[in-house]
């Protein structure tokens, strides 16, 4: 089974990050293959929708984002870590969501309109960090993560939320959610198996 874990912070080793590592680390106890993309190391522009995937599925701005396709398609389950940045992803992160557009447009292309509802690649899975106590704090960016793994056929499994912690490395701090994220990660790859099976 292969696993992606997509970095969104620009802060690197922050909380999130964190949190990746140890659902990454969970998902290779479980016998995956795991393979990163840092949003902050790659060149990534925004979607100009130019309707150049409309009618291929295949995106026509030649950056780092070419190389990130592959993997977002061979990936079993993905899971998407950032901090919350004005209720939604970081820029960063946000910059790959929306050129996933071209595999948006892929899938309209190459499933029947009774099956667009129907998941039939795997599994996404999102870990947000959050500095304040915001009853609201998550809703936006579940939205965009339930789109997002929607435009790359996968089914949205929810994932992990922390409020109320801001500063690089706090999260060290919770062990109950360090385990909870190596917990997640074994789920995923255990869950994907079953899900094999049946």
């Amino acid at each position: 089974m292969k696993v992606l874990g997509i970095y969104g912070s620009p802060r690197k080793c922050g909380n999130s990050d964190i949190l990746l590592d140890e659902a990454l680390k969970g998902a290779e106890s479980a016998g995956a293959d795991v393979s990163t993309v840092y949003c902050s190391d790659v060149t990534v522009s925004g979607c100009l929708e130019c309707g150049g995937c409309d009618e291929t599925g295949e995106c026509v701005v030649d950056d780092d984002m070419q190389s990130i396709y592959p993997k977002l398609v061979e990936a079993d389950v993905i899971f998407l870590s950032t901090p919350i940045f004005f209720y939604g992803p970081t820029a960063q992160a946000k910059a790959v969501i929306d050129r996933s557009q071209a595999l948006w447009c892929r899938r309209m292309l190459e499933k029947k309109p009774e099956d667009h509802k129907k998941y039939a690649s795997g599994r996404g899975y999102l870990i947000a960090v959050g500095a304040t106590k915001g009853a609201n704090l998550f809703e936006g960016i579940q939205l965009v993560a339930k789109y997002f793994y929607d435009a790359l056929d996968m089914s949205y499994e929810g994932g992990l939320f922390v409020r109320s912690v801001e500063k690089k490395g706090d999260i060290n701090n919770f062990p109950e959610y360090l385990k909870q994220a190596f917990d997640l990660g074994v789920t995923a790859v255990s869950s994907g198996r079953r899900a094999d099976r049946d």
